[in-house]
């Protein structure tokens, strides 16, 4: 007998896109429905790790409610090792996709149904091949102060060192279906690169069962983090990271920070090498800030984003509107 060496994803078949397959943990209690998310991009491997984590640690531990776990969201995407699926598509662009379309877009179907059964979600994520992230949690703006309110209490759970919040309106996301159906939900950003990082894995781990507590929805006093960048941020596409800090040149991209350091306008970001000619061209940094976003792979092309700065200098809140002005948090 032959046998493939494939993984078992290769044998993807649209009946099982549908399926979806996911982990149910239910309480003792009643209590609330969290979605808990990973494999949104097929590159992004330490969510779908603390995804089955979080299962073997609370399969028989959970006090109230439900929760719903899916690993791998977009099966083809992690086949190929890519953010996209096997027809092309971004998931997180597509949502709530179509029942009888492309492997991508019936994912997108079956998550987008699972998500309005919801009372809470958490989309856990990385920057998969591209990007390094500082560790954050972001959440769409809502006019409803009671979603917000909730909002800001998961992303705080996570006691990552950034919790942003950025502009409603982009649709195709897994945020936006739980937007339109009024319910809260959070994203998570941590690490990013080639390998795997164990550390993003317990963070996401810890944080996700710290949610729990403070929902009580397990035993246990849930930790606060009292110092932390909290950004709020109303401007159009505000959360968009492919459009910030586009490459001046095609080249070998040399970068002068790091995530987590603090940069002011004026300094250099990085230095782009033409290999064929020894021509450089320098990037700047346009304003003063914190460096939450680090492109991992050398070789760009002209437009290509190669990081992005948060206009916060120290701990502590900062808000914009939609025009750019600072309002009072």
């Amino acid at each position: 007998m032959i046998r493939s060496n494939l993984p078992a994803e290769a044998n993807i078949t649209k009946q099982n896109i549908k399926r979806m397959e996911k982990l149910v943990i239910k309480g003792k209690k009643p209590g609330p429905h969290i979605v808990l998310l990973a494999g949104v991009h097929g590159d992004e491997y330490e969510p779908m790790a603390a995804c089955r984590k979080i299962y073997r640690e609370l399969r028989n531990s959970l006090e109230k409610g439900k929760i719903s776990i899916v690993p791998n969201v977009n099966p083809t995407a992690y086949q190929a090792g890519t953010r996209f699926g096997s027809d092309g598509l971004d998931l997180a662009r597509i949502c709530p996709g179509r029942e009888d379309g492309t492997p991508s877009e019936q994912a997108a179907h079956a998550v987008s149904r699972l998500i309005r059964k919801a009372d809470m979600l958490v989309d856990m994520h990385t920057g998969g091949l591209l990007y390094d992230i500082f560790p954050l949690a972001g959440y769409m703006l809502s006019e409803d102060a009671g979603i917000l309110e909730i909002q800001r209490k998961m992303a705080r759970s996570f006691l990552l060192p950034l919790v942003w919040g950025t502009d409603p309106l982009p649709n195709g996301r897994t945020l936006s279906v739980a937007r339109d159906e009024r319910i809260p939900a959070i994203y998570l950003e941590y690490g990013g690169g080639s390998g795997f990082r164990r550390r993003v894995v317990k963070t996401y781990v810890k944080g996700f069962l710290n949610l729990l507590k403070q929902f009580d929805m397990i035993h246990g006093k849930p930790e606060v983090l009292e110092e932390f960048y909290w950004v709020e941020d109303a401007r159009p596409d505000s959360g968009y990271l492919q459009g910030k800090m586009p490459s001046p040149a095609d080249g070998i991209c040399m970068p002068r920070v790091k995530t987590g350091e603090q940069i002011r306008k004026g300094d250099e970001w990085a230095t782009i090498l033409d290999p064929a000619t020894g021509d450089k061209v320098r990037l700047y940094a346009d304003i003063d800030g914190l460096v939450f976003l680090q492109r991992t792979i050398a070789k760009v092309q002209k437009g290509d984003a190669l990081g992005g700065i948060l206009p916060i200098t120290g701990p502590g809140k900062v808000k914009f509107d939609a025009a750019g002005g600072s309002v009072p948090f």
